[in-house]
């Protein structure tokens, strides 16, 4: 399985420009399988391996799993480890240091690194989609297809000098390191809007919010209403998929599975005037909140363009005496009111009476304007940080296909 390529990166860190090619090794010659019998077969002491290259972690056994037959070992920190079932799909890690000592069944094998290498250089090189998804092609199995250690042992690795691996080990490191920062910060942020949707809005069976802006504080009770009074609702429809000119026209032309995120714009499938008009899907007007109402129930985005629907959606028109964002942000936190109303014995649906029966506490408009504004601010920060994490991503992805040479098993 070795490869008789020239193996040299893309990208290389200056002072190893002229050091020459990599050598290539087989795995069997940088890892050494570790199996340890545990003597204390503690359920609770046992770990597991995330898909995605998520990492090692606890997993406590229970029931009758927790007294399988299934020999466990104990594993150290720093060893490397896998899922038979799912090494493809990226189940490897490194033990980290405080699960030391832990177990793990004969299914998520251990390595130890030999001598003259850097782990973190081999865990990286692994760590490349198109070199842990090519092995796939070596699993064996009827039913779950699994990576034995045999097979897994004899895929080459191109290596440099250990300098270099360690320069690259290092680099990759500061950027994970980086990358995990700017995660943490997303986490806190969405955590912080999940705290204070809780508190801008009041309780089921309240009238007054706990946290309240300071020039409202003295404003009074919200007004209890119907989702029914605040503004009109229109359901949706499918033109004839048999009628070709129906389709590919410049309507806008939504389906459930579409209401993911906080506005939509563009939808996949668009239908025609004379589709619009053969059916009953109406033309909604920009600032229509879409509410999914079958199968995934209370799913909700604005519509920032003219749109239609299909029958798996109400939308919602806002009156003037309410705004859009407030709303949106209302029926956002509170989908288990939906999903509460909804029935069906094949498959969950509310419908549009059941819809504008819901109960809604909102304030005078002013006080729903600072509530959207705010929340609004928040979100753009939200997606401002989902999106610089989202590029840090991409960019580590870019690095690793360029720091390696290409290279498969």
């Amino acid at each position: 399985m070795k490869t008789k390529k020239p193996l040299i990166p893309r990208l290389r860190f200056p002072e190893f420009k002229n050091t020459g090619e990599w050598e290539v090794k087989w795995l069997g010659e940088v890892l050494s399988e570790s199996k340890i019998p545990s003597e204390e077969n503690d359920p609770t002491k046992r770990i597991t391996v995330r898909l995605n290259l998520n990492g090692v972690e606890k997993r406590e056994y229970k029931g009758t799993e927790a007294k399988s037959a299934t020999h466990f070992y104990k594993r150290k920190a720093g060893q490397f480890i896998y899922g038979k079932q799912n090494f493809h799909k990226g189940a490897f890690g490194i033990i980290p240091k405080e699960l030391d000592g832990y177990e793990s069944s004969s299914d998520l094998p251990a390595f130890d690194f030999r001598e003259k290498n850097e782990p973190k250089y081999i865990f990286y090189f692994l760590s490349q989609e198109s070199v842990y998804t090519s092995a796939e092609a070596y699993t064996k199995g009827t039913g779950s297809k699994r990576l034995n250690e045999k097979t897994f042992l004899k895929f080459s690795i191109p290596l440099p000098p250990l300098p270099e691996q360690q320069k690259i080990a290092g680099f990759l490191s500061n950027l994970d390191e980086w990358l995990a920062a700017e995660e943490e910060k997303l986490t806190l942020l969405e955590t912080y809007k999940k705290g204070l949707l809780q508190n801008l809005f009041p309780r089921e069976g309240e009238t007054l919010p706990k946290l309240r802006f300071p020039e409202f504080q003295n404003s009074g009770e919200w007004e209890v209403k119907r989702l029914g009074e605040v503004g009109e609702f229109f359901g949706g429809g499918t033109p004839s998929t048999r009628k070709s000119e129906y389709w590919d026209g410049n309507i806008n032309w939504f389906t459930p599975t579409e209401i993911k995120n906080r506005y939509v714009t563009e939808s996949i499938r668009k239908i025609t005037k004379l589709g619009l008009d053969n059916s009953s899907a109406k033309l909604l007007p920009v600032g229509s909140i879409l509410i999914t109402s079958r199968a995934t129930i209370g799913d909700c985005a604005i519509a920032l363009a003219e749109c239609s629907t299909n029958q798996g959606i109400q939308s919602l028109v806002v009156n003037k005496k309410y705004n859009n964002i407030f709303i949106y942000y209302w029926i956002y936190s509170n989908k288990n009111i939906f999903i509460k109303k909804s029935s069906g014995s094949t498959f969950s649906e509310i419908n549009k009476s059941a819809m504008k029966s819901i109960k809604i506490i909102a304030p005078t408009l002013p006080e729903q304007q600072k509530i959207a504004g705010c929340l609004s601010a928040l979100d753009e920060q939200i997606e401002a940080q989902r999106q610089k994490v989202e590029q840090l991503r991409e960019h580590k992805k870019g690095l690793l296909q360029n720091l390696f040479p290409k290279f498969e098993f």
